[in-house]
């Protein structure tokens, strides 16, 4: 694949995931108003299934899509494919069937759901993440070294380092060393959910809630300026990277101590940005 030489963008989308209950329990935002605050607080689109009208709200403002499901029948999934393919929706992270599904069969399943999504004109990405067929890094790879016999080329994958990360119980200083070890599979995906981790929390706070970033998120946004330099030197797909700081309120996710997650997930997006100019410098400086 031709390494592309243009500016490389970011779409930075957010999830109703991280509004849930905000601003609070008793007057939760609709839908139409947390697309209202996605796009006043500078998030390019949505990440969600997407419905009908939440297809309509979104346009109206200028807000992208992404979407995503979990897939455990092929059948409920063209369907589901077909659904998101009328409403505009491009890219779709897919949740891979469950966690006691033998490597074997899923890398069959990823190589006809791939196969099905191009033929549909999607982008499909297989996400790495916990209660599925890829919810360690050792099931992942022998899913996607499958794959890849299977077909001759990279699976697409929607990066979501913090299960492997917890799995694993990675310490910060190992973050890259660690988490990275799948260059070619990072460089040709499209699809990055970043949700900030530490070796113990799968999600951790961005801030102390009076502003101040906390050091497990500055340990983490260091990994995401690795990762992001890695993206950024290799094929660069489309040249365009679609991202979610993929934090959320509900299954755990959120500790009842922990700040807001809505006003978290809106800092995020800012340092997510500023990893990606950082990392943009590394390497034009690299390439100069």
């Amino acid at each position: 694949m031709k390494i592309v030489s243009e500016r490389p963008q970011i779409i930075v989308c957010a999830t109703p995931w991280s509004m849930v209950g905000q601003p609070s329990p008793r007057r939760e935002w609709k839908m139409p108003r947390q697309l209202l605050e996605m796009k006043k607080e500078g998030f390019d689109g949505v990440c969600a299934f997407i419905s009908p009208e939440m297809a309509t709200e979104a346009r109206k403002l200028g807000l992208v899509l992404m979407s995503g499901f979990d897939c455990g029948d092929l059948a409920v999934a063209r369907a589901k494919l077909e659904s998101q393919r009328a409403l505009g929706v491009r890219f779709i992270n897919i949740q891979l069937l469950d966690h006691d599904t033998p490597p074997a069969k899923a890398a069959k399943m990823a190589v006809k759901l791939i196969a099905l999504s191009r033929r549909l004109g999607l982008s499909v990405h297989i996400e790495v993440h916990r209660d599925t067929a890829t919810e360690t890094p050792e099931k992942f790879t022998e899913i996607n070294d499958r794959y890849t016999r299977e077909t001759g080329e990279v699976m697409p994958v929607t990066w979501d380092h913090s299960h492997f990360a917890v799995s694993k119980h990675i310490l910060p200083k190992d973050y890259s060393a660690r988490l990275l070890l799948w260059p070619e599979s990072i460089q040709h995906s499209q699809m990055f959910h970043l949700r900030p981790f530490n070796s113990q929390h799968c999600q951790v706070p961005v801030t102390n809630g009076k502003g101040k970033l906390t050091p497990e998120f500055v340990d983490y946004i260091g990994f995401v300026e690795d990762l992001f330099a890695l993206w950024l030197e290799g094929p660069r797909p489309g040249n365009t990277l679609w991202t979610c700081p993929e934090l959320g309120t509900t299954v755990g996710y959120n500790v009842s101590t922990n700040p807001p997650v809505w006003p978290d997930a809106v800092r995020c997006r800012k340092e997510i940005l500023l990893a990606w100019e950082r990392a943009l410098g590394r390497v034009s400086t690299k390439k100069s």
